[in-house]
């Protein structure tokens, strides 16, 4: 073994106290297993905006009670730098259903470890007595203005990982420069305290406070005032399944239903109950569409329900499902069912102010690969639409800026299935948006309207918006970025492409160099970062292809857009020509065969 590695595993053989880990670690030593010992030891976690999020297991490059100890220590020595009165005020932290049992990792357990570093340094704590929906943990920074939250949780990644993600006092998710502070604080903070694993210290602690009761009622009081036609849900016929998907959604969602007087939906059997095993389905994603609601079409077709509601495991996530006339389901994309909630949101607040001045305090949000169909709302009905980078981070710090300037902050979505309906949590919420949805279902129906017939409407009127997702795998970081100089060098004269194929370029906006030939100076107004690779092309016939890396996956993503004006209502010959877009980009920019890219396996 090379002295690093002695060094790491003399230190963890010294701090570990969990039986399991510690005794494979023994195990691996004794066998001298270096490649597996490797695997542990050889990079620590790196803690990025997104906090951490790896396989739990032995070792500093995965998840359990050790890192979950060092993570915390580095974060509570930031926040002590960051706060001076964290004492007065406190973190809150909660967990999801998440467990390992071969390393005796749970969210639970690490949620616990958290709290006993905190307690430790007299540092009050909310800690959920049970699992919750993430964005609970957003809704206590803000609803009881502590400094800071933490969520155990890796959403809806496979059934081994998990994950520890970070909120700031304003109830947003963490942004640059913390993360590299709290990380350096992690570096200097490695050795357990003296109570570190002591986590009887939390038992009749005075600092210790269990948010549950009070949270619960709180944050579905204030789901209330986003109800705007109570008689309409207490009437309706219209029948929903929910599918929690093995994990914490299914009673908050029920307890949603019962806020807006609906009959709670139907839940899938199977999957409602929280297992970390997620035995009935493949990968617990949504997003993955019809593998995960195989179940709830199969309950929905027993019990004549027209609407799927799917959570993700983490509850901040959802997905929708609707039968059509046809007797096919047609699963919404995450850009389709924005559309929809946007509109809803408008028209309902619309309603509710006559006043025509107050549009100019309204504003939605969503991400730059999300559809651009907000945009021709606000364009059309007069108030403001602004993108962000990817990511709810970016549209929670934003949207509070805003809400801290007086303006009111209606909507924000991202196409990967992420909603927040309701401003009173700065991140996705899957709750609300479950709830918001069967109500504008509900509304529909009135009207003898399907959602999807609801959604060719808002099309028709705001000018047709189709969309196309997939990516490139590719292994070799060197290749990746190779591919992306050669576009910023296209002509071998420092040049960008002027063409894709047949379609003319309009407009280049390189978030990785800080260039966009739009602003007079051309430097982009959105912040660039030089670690990821991002180019965004517009094209003259409306068409709009954002080429990204992947910051947790060995992907090159590629997002397209055709977003024609209103009346030009054809989306058959619409989706003829985002099909040759697409075909011209993969051919031109992406040159699968030139730099060995493996296409998305189906």
């Amino acid at each position: 073994m090379d002295s690093r590695l002695d060094q790491e595993t003399a230190r963890w053989l010294r701090w570990d106290k969990n039986p399991l880990t510690l005794e494979s670690v023994k195990q691996l030593i004794a066998a001298d297993n270096t490649e597996e010992l490797q695997k542990c030891f050889s990079a620590r976690m790196e803690f990025g905006t997104a906090g951490l999020r790896a396989a739990m297991g032995t070792g500093i490059s995965h998840m359990n009670d050790l890192t979950i100890i060092q993570t915390t220590q580095g974060f509570c020595r930031y926040l002590e730098k960051q706060f001076s009165d964290l004492k007065q005020r406190g973190v809150v932290i909660s967990f999801d259903a998440r467990a390992h049992p071969a390393s005796g990792g749970s969210s639970r357990r690490f949620a616990r470890l958290a709290a006993t570093t905190f307690i430790s340094q007299g540092i009050p704590v909310y800690l959920f007595s049970d699992i919750t929906p993430t964005p609970f943990v957003p809704y206590t920074v803000s609803h009881l203005n502590l400094c800071a939250g933490i969520m155990i949780t890796a959403s809806h990644n496979p059934k081994q990982d998990n994950g520890y993600k970070v909120y700031w006092d304003n109830g947003a998710q963490i942004i640059s420069p913390h993360d590299k502070g709290i990380s350096q604080a992690i570096e200097e903070n490695l050795e357990p305290w003296p109570q570190a694993w002591d986590d009887s210290v939390l038992n009749g602690s005075l600092l210790l406070h269990d948010p549950s009761a009070s949270i619960n009622k709180d944050y579905f009081e204030d789901l209330k005032k986003y109800c705007f036609h109570r008689a309409v849900n207490k009437e309706t016929k219209v029948k929903f399944v929910h599918t929690s998907v093995h994990g914490v959604g299914h009673s908050f969602v029920q307890s949603a239903f019962k806020a807006f007087d609906f009959i709670p939906p139907e839940a899938v059997p199977e999957q409602k109950d929280p297992d970390p095993e997620f035995p009935t389905v493949k990968y617990p994603n949504p997003e993955e569409g019809e593998g995960v609601l195989t179940l709830s079409f199969a309950l929905a077709d027993k019990t004549k329900a027209r609407i799927i509601l799917a959570n993700d495991p983490d509850a901040d996530r959802l997905a929708v499902a609707e039968k059509q006339e046809s007797g096919e389901w047609k699963v919404f994309s995450g850009n389709e069912l924005g559309a929809l909630l946007g509109w809803w949101l408008f028209t309902s607040w619309k309603e509710k102010n006559q006043d025509h001045s107050a549009l100019q305090n309204l504003y939605m949000l969503s991400s730059t690969v999300s559809s651009k169909i907000l945009r021709a709302i606000a364009l059309k009905e007069g108030f403001h639409f602004e993108e962000t980078l990817t990511g709810f981070k970016w549209m929670g710090n934003r949207a509070k800026q805003l809400i801290d300037q007086g303006k009111n902050v209606l909507f924000a979505f991202e196409e990967a299935i992420g909603y927040m309906c309701c401003p009173f949590v700065l991140d996705k919420d899957g709750v609300s948006a479950a709830v918001i949805t069967a109500e504008l279902a509900s509304f529909l129906a009135t009207k003898n309207l399907s959602l999807s017939q609801q959604l060719k409407a808002i099309y028709v009127e705001y000018g047709y918006h189709i969309t196309r997702a997939s990516y490139f795998i590719c292994h070799d970081q060197e290749t990746i970025k190779q591919l992306f100089e050669n576009l910023r060098n296209y002509d071998g004269k420092s040049n960008y492409p002027k063409t894709c194929g047949r379609f003319e370029i309009s407009h280049i906006r390189d978030l990785t160099t800080g260039y966009d030939d739009n602003e007079p100076d051309k430097k982009a107004i959105l912040p660039t970062s030089k670690s990821s690779q991002m180019i965004t092309f517009s094209f003259a016939n409306g068409g709009v292809a954002t080429m990204r890396t992947s910051g947790t996956e060995p992907k090159i993503k590629y997002y397209l857009e055709l977003c024609a004006p209103p009346g030009n209502s054809d989306p058959e010959q619409l989706k003829k020509e985002l099909d040759e877009l697409v075909s011209a980009i993969e051919e031109h920019f992406f040159q699968p065969q030139k730099y060995n890219l493996q296409p998305k396996g189906e």
